[in-house]
């Protein structure tokens, strides 16, 4: 009798040691069911810098036989080790923004997102009481603005203004990070491309370029960001068409309008911001990429008029990095939101021929998934696909 007592009295201690003791502390899940009953596995990092040891626990009196009253307190204790971290969490949604908040477009200043997001900072400022300022991180297709955005502390201090080539640029191999690296907030905006031309060439609509494009392939020079939307709408057309075009490099629209207004390439993607250089007879529009024409300029024809079945629009956004805490994204939607209603923005947007389209969080989610699953496969369509 003695020795069957014994045994169950030894079963009960095995029960009550802490698991973790044998098993990989990497690997340790928190609450394991054991015997019948719920033991507490406590995480101990690599080098004894976990929970415990930062409250002063050993690892040694941790794998000595536990007691019930000591479960209970270790119980107890993460509780309020918890409850401390969310309720810090709360308190630092709840005071945010306390100081300036950076917004970093991806692009030189002058270009199209910049022209986009310097008229929407100041309603984003008054709605958020702090100041946005903005930061032109360009360079690599966009991808360096992208990746200082991605590794910035996740506490909503950092924005991130981002449009389609977040897609197109990870698909070509130009970039590496991906949309699903960050957490969405909203969109605010669609631009119709413009297909857009030197006033130097020797034709001067569709019509003209077409032939030219037939008789000499691929000797028409496109201005592009490689990867980027610029790169992928005239592709678009060049496939739509059935010709080909010659591409060269710009990280931008600024340096692109630079290299066109030059006479250094023939044609490239734009939008309505143009407009001034167009009636100043700097540029030519050929043709909108969008179902109906731009009250802005009525006299341009939509490709779809002239037999080329392309509607093309950049849109954008903003995203923070990922593990942004909740409450932090949602005053963030809420200033996006109030601001996107602000009458010069709104101006702003009218003069660009611009859509004000404002996505809430979980509607932009949705819009980013399925515009990144339509870029997949535009590139493969267009073998641009990464290697």
């Amino acid at each position: 009798m003695v020795k069957r007592h014994d045994a169950r009295a030894k079963r009960r201690r095995s029960e009550m040691r802490p698991y973790w003791c044998s098993n990989s502390a990497e690997k340790t899940p928190l609450i394991r069911k054991q015997g019948g009953s719920r033991n507490l596995a406590l995480f101990y990092s690599r080098g004894n810098h976990g929970l415990f040891a930062f409250l002063g626990f050993k690892m040694s009196f941790l794998c000595k036989e536990i007691t019930m009253p000591q479960l209970t307190m270790f119980k107890t204790l993460l509780s309020c080790v918890v409850g401390l971290g969310f309720g810090t969490a709360a308190g630092l949604a709840q005071a945010y923004p306390d100081r300036p908040v950076k917004l970093i477009v991806p692009w030189a200043a002058g270009g199209d997102t910049d022209n986009i997001f310097r008229p929407f900072a100041p309603g984003l400022q008054k709605h958020l009481g702090q100041p946005v300022v903005i930061a032109n991180v360009g360079g690599a297709s966009g991808t360096k603005g992208a990746k200082e955005a991605k590794e910035a502390p996740a506490d909503g201090y950092t924005l991130y203004a981002v449009h389609d080539y977040i897609h197109s640029a990870y698909y070509t191999g130009i970039g590496d990070v991906k949309y699903t690296d960050f957490e969405p907030v909203c969109m605010i905006s669609a631009t119709p491309s413009v297909l857009t031309s030197s006033a130097k060439t020797a034709w001067k609509d569709w019509a003209g370029l077409l032939a030219d494009a037939k008789a000499r392939p691929g000797a028409i020079s496109v201005g592009a960001t490689l990867g980027s939307t610029s790169h992928f709408f005239p592709a678009m057309v060049e496939k739509a068409a059935g010709i080909k075009f010659k591409y060269v490099s710009y990280d931008g629209l600024a340096p692109r309008m630079n290299a066109i207004l030059g006479g250094h390439i023939d044609l490239t993607d734009s939008n309505m911001t143009q407009k001034g250089k167009v009636e100043a007879g700097q540029l030519r529009f050929i043709a909108i990429a969008s179902e109906k024409r731009s009250a802005e300029m009525p006299s341009v024809p939509t490709l779809k008029e002239l037999g080329v079945n392309v509607v093309y629009e950049v849109s954008r956004g903003l995203l923070v990095p990922k593990g942004t805490p909740a409450a932090v994204i949602a005053k963030l939607e809420s200033a996006c939101a109030a601001a996107t209603k602000e009458a010069a923005y709104a101006d702003s947007m009218k003069k660009q021929a611009t859509e004000v389209k404002f996505l809430n969080r979980s509607q932009y989610a949705a819009w980013l998934k399925s515009t990144d699953d339509e870029n997949a496969l535009l590139a493969k369509d267009l073998g641009l696909m990464r290697r």
